[in-house]
């Protein structure tokens, strides 16, 4: 069996609370002046005219005193408001829906696995047991490439599917925002595995025909936790721009990516991963603020590259006979779960409540100063959020998750519907996800909304998000005309 993902309660590294702490103590001065303001405003309040008058005559403030000290409120002033940083809104975002046309059922994909593997048996066999256990449903897309018998992994193909996904997004952004292609300041697109020239961001923008001074940025090779790299990256952006907005696009181009070797782990991504993509519209402007969707409230990135068998795990690479495909080391989910510790051990001080911190660090001073052997405490992430999405990976990646978060079964609803309806979208698998949660009618003002994702390398990425409005149910999107059929059960092993 592979390894499971290891145990939270084992361990937790100090060096990773501490990067955590430092967003407390380097805002320690706001949380110090607070009761100071307040204390002087209750002082001047219960201060008469005729004493603050009094007061006044006795500083015998000259003309010169005076103009230095406006000069030095208004350059304080002005200096605060500069320097704090810009709220990051999401305006809105729209999803990729495929047609019922390139519906990948059961029968359909083990008869093209039968097809193309004719001579080996065991890895059909293989890809057979995968599917009955992965989670998904019957009614996940494939590019058209793929339904070809044999699939035909071709330039030109991967292109016309980039496009049709990337520019059926931008479509629906576009129209769900009332935003002219003229009017994106920014422009930043993620996909891992197709990395043309010119760029996938180049030929967004000659589609459009947007402007000539736009920032663009093509991410790739960045994997499933690509998605919140670009809104990470989006965010800088959004720092040193003012009354800027930027689109982020987050796609998997799986064309030129189908594996048609016969080495079983590099099978397994054929069995999950499916069409999808992602457009998100951010923005900083205070124009945008009532009718944005969500603030930005923390990204924390984990990145555990230096360790060789992290950088390994995930792999594109030749098999003996010379196919190319995404390799996925049998150690996979124990380095997944290093990498979350660590996330999660960063992201704690930031959103835990602090009867939650203080139980937290009692524990770790007892560990560190009396006994290393004490269980720690494990905080109650519940109590930090009201809606999780998980990157649904796998089934195996939302159990762990899961069972090490302790999450309830309304918890991880919409990860595991997400990848029932629509498999593994790679980085805009978060995006369905979080669509799940508002056709349902979850989502409320001020609620706050955990997004976690995976990728090469190894990364671990997390995004916070607090909900600007109550959203109310959507009339259009991916799940708009089938939600009301979820949840549905999901066994354990469909037969096949």
């Amino acid at each position: 069996m592979a390894p499971q993902m290891p145990d939270f309660s084992q361990s937790v590294k100090l060096k990773y609370v501490k990067l955590g702490y430092q967003y407390l103590v380097n805002h320690f001065l706001v949380f110090l002046l607070i009761p100071i303001m307040l204390a002087l405003s209750i002082q001047a309040l219960n201060t008469s005219p005729e004493e603050m008058l009094q007061l006044w005559n006795s500083m015998h403030f000259t003309l010169v005193h005076i103009i230095c000290s406006l000069f030095l409120v208004i350059y304080s002033l002005t200096f605060f408001l500069m320097s704090r940083p810009r709220t990051v809104y999401l305006v809105d975002y729209a999803l990729f829906k495929p047609p019922r046309s390139l519906r990948v059922s059961f029968a359909g994909f083990m008869e093209h696995a039968k097809l193309a593997l004719f001579t080996e048996p065991k890895s059909v066999h293989f890809q057979m047991k995968i599917l009955e256990r992965s989670g998904l449903g019957e009614e996940t897309c494939l590019p058209p490439a793929i339904h070809y018998i044999p699939p035909s992994p071709n330039m030109a193909l991967a292109r016309e599917e980039a496009e049709f996904v990337i520019f059926s997004c931008m479509d629906s952004l576009f129209q769900k925002t009332g935003l002219k292609p003229k009017d994106v300041d920014i422009l930043i697109l993620n996909c891992s595995l197709f990395s043309p020239t010119p760029s996938l961001t180049a030929m967004v923008i000659n589609k459009y025909k947007m402007r000539s001074n736009i920032k663009s940025f093509n991410l790739s090779g960045m994997g499933c936790s690509a998605g919140l790299i670009s809104i990470d990256l989006a965010k800088d952006l959004l720092q040193y721009h003012p009354n800027s907005n930027a689109v982020v696009i987050s796609t998997e181009i799986l064309t030129p990516n189908s594996y048609l070797g016969k080495e079983r782990a590099m099978l397994l991504p054929n069995c999950l991963f499916r069409m999808g993509g992602a457009a998100i519209l951010l923005s900083n402007r205070r124009a945008d603020r009532r009718r944005a969707k969500y603030r930005l409230a923390h990204v924390v990135r984990t990145h555990k590259g230096a360790d060789d068998k992290s950088y390994r795990c995930i792999s594109q690479e030749e098999d003996p006979e010379g196919h190319v495909g995404i390799k996925l080391n049998i150690d996979l989910m124990a380095i997944a779960g290093e990498a979350l510790k660590s996330n999660i051990t960063t992201i704690g001080p930031l959103v835990l409540p602090a009867s939650e911190q203080i139980l937290f660090a009692l524990s770790l001073i007892g560990r560190k100063m009396f006994n290393s052997k004490l269980k720690p405490y494990i905080p109650d992430f519940k109590q930090a959020f009201e809606h999780f999405c998980i990157h649904a990976g796998g089934r195996a990646v939302i159990d762990e998750l899961q069972k090490s978060l302790q999450l309830t079964e309304e918890q991880v609803e919409a990860s595991r519907m997400t990848l029932y309806r629509f498999g593994n979208t790679s980085s805009s698998s978060l995006w369905y996800e979080l669509s799940y949660i508002e056709s349902k009618g979850r989502m409320k003002k001020g609620d706050r909304v955990w997004q976690i994702a995976f990728g090469s390398g190894f990364k671990c990425n997390s995004a916070v998000w607090k909900c600007n409005r109550t959203i109310k149910t959507p009339v259009e999107g991916p799940w708009a005309d089938c939600i009301d059929k979820y949840p549905v059960y999901i066994p354990e092993v469909v037969k096949l």
